[in-house]
């Protein structure tokens, strides 16, 4: 725990407050200062793009971002007797693929010779899946990417970061485990209401609905699962919905058909959804009409089967999510492997002149692998539409036991157990075994994310 994090624990709560203002302000220029509008006008203009157009785009940010990647310690041999200038992005496969493991080891590697480091912002990645990647950000690359999320996310669910919105992330705003609330502090610079995503149950949640309510809070953003268990508080405690609520836009957790059913029902407004990453290799989020549209100026993004080779626009196969980002400029990933499985929908991208993601199906560490060898991803859906579960979470001990820890909700009892063993042995096998265990609550990472699948026979 740094110096900074010590005194603000210290503080009373009026003075924590008062610190989440004076860090807001700083990260309000960093952010939204500068190039911000310029950039963010950019990502506007060229959504009237086709496919010819994103190619012809596309190829020249490749190129500029490969004259880059020359200037790294870690690609600079491997570009040395590419012809950049001539670069297609048929040739980008013709690079390896860069794997986490990579970017953990030696992430400096990776910075574009002549920048200072110390002037440069040091974002860590969760580390839900491993030791966390270090990613460094320069204040160009922080605004081209709130930028695109101004263009691309908010606008098409109507609203913007210029209006009052409430975020759950991974942030210990709330350092006291014990606190009788507030359970958020208050960014005045950004009329942002920043939640604890650790303090979330059925007796505080009057009191986050009161924060909404008292700050007039327009959207809210964050953690896909707070507000998905937010909102069955809401609706078991029958607390109205925040007047005030346009959209909820969820990160970093997949959105499920039963989580968005919940959350709108209870917010009363419209959810949309965003897949994106803190080292912001791609992106894609959710418009009006309900499809998942990638930003092929956010970053290329490639599917890649298990025998290497790439899915097509036109072929709706699964394949792993490899992306080049765009935005970053100052820390070079290429073809940087993220662990999600997805899926592109041909038609919509035929249709609509954009690359369009048809699903998102998991992250290859959500896997649960059957006693006969069969893996499945996005496993937790089991749990949809079972009332006696708040929340539940899947630990593979061994290749044919699960263990599962479940808070249960008001319906909990002995035929839920039963259902549960069920469902998991029609999915996988009759042969796995099934210890159902009720727990008062299910741990957080440290980031504050919540961990649906755990696996401890890796290899």
């Amino acid at each position: 725990m740094g110096l900074a994090d010590q005194i603000y624990r210290r503080l009373p709560t009026i003075g924590q407050h008062a610190a989440v203002t004076a860090f807001g302000l700083r990260w309000k220029w960093r952010r939204f200062g500068g190039s911000y509008a310029q950039e963010r006008d950019g990502f506007i203009a060229r959504e009237r793009y086709d496919l010819d157009a994103w190619r012809a785009w596309q190829t020249q940010a490749l190129r500029d971002v490969l004259r880059l990647a020359a200037r790294t310690r870690h690609y600079r041999s491997l570009l040395s007797n590419r012809s950049i200038d001539r670069f297609e992005l048929s040739d980008l496969a013709s690079l390896p693929i860069l794997e986490k493991s990579e970017t953990r080891a030696d992430p400096e590697a990776f910075v574009v010779d002549g920048l200072d480091l110390d002037k440069l912002t040091i974002c860590p990645t969760s580390g839900s899946s491993g030791t966390p990647v270090r990613t460094y950000w320069s204040n160009e690359d922080f605004r081209r990417s709130l930028a695109m999320r101004e263009a691309r996310s908010c606008r098409p669910a109507g609203v913007s970061f210029e209006l009052p919105r409430a975020t759950f992330s991974g942030r210990i705003v709330v350092p006291d485990p014990k606190s009788k609330g507030p359970f958020y502090r208050f960014n005045l610079a950004e009329r942002q209401v920043y939640f604890s995503a650790f303090h979330l149950s059925p007796k505080n949640a009057s009191a986050y609905v009161h924060a909404l309510n008292r700050h007039e809070i327009v959207w809210a953003t964050g953690y896909t699962h707070s507000f998905e268990q937010l909102g069955l508080m809401m609706l078991e405690q029958q607390l109205p919905p925040p007047p005030t609520l346009r959209a909820i836009i969820t990160t970093s957790e997949k959105l499920t058909p039963g989580g968005r059913a919940v959350i709108e029902r209870a917010f009363g407004c419209r959810v949309y959804e965003e897949y994106g990453q803190v080292e912001d290799a791609c992106f894609a989020c959710e418009r009006a009409d309900g499809r998942m549209y990638a930003s092929p100026d956010g970053g290329i993004i490639e599917l890649v089967r298990a025998d290497g080779s790439t899915v097509p626009y036109d072929d709706d196969s699964e394949g792993q999510v490899v992306a080049t980002s765009f935005n970053r400029r100052s820390q070079i990933f290429l073809r940087y492997r993220l662990g999600d499985v997805v899926r592109w929908d041909p038609a919509a991208t035929r249709e609509t002149g954009t690359p369009v993601l048809k699903e998102i199906s998991g992250r290859i560490e959500d896997v649960v692998i059957a006693p006969d060898g069969r893996r499945t991803v996005r496993f937790h859906g089991i749990f949809t539409e079972m009332p006696g579960v708040r929340e539940a979470q899947v630990i593979q001990e061994e290749r044919d036991r699960l263990r599962i820890l479940v808070v249960p909700a008001p319906a909990y009892c002995a035929d839920t157990v039963d259902e549960i063993v069920r469902r998991i042995q029609q999915r996988l096998t009759t042969d796995m075994r099934v210890d159902v265990e009720r727990v008062d609550a299910i741990p957080r990472t440290s980031a504050g994310k919540f961990q649906a699948v755990i696996s401890r026979i890796r290899a």
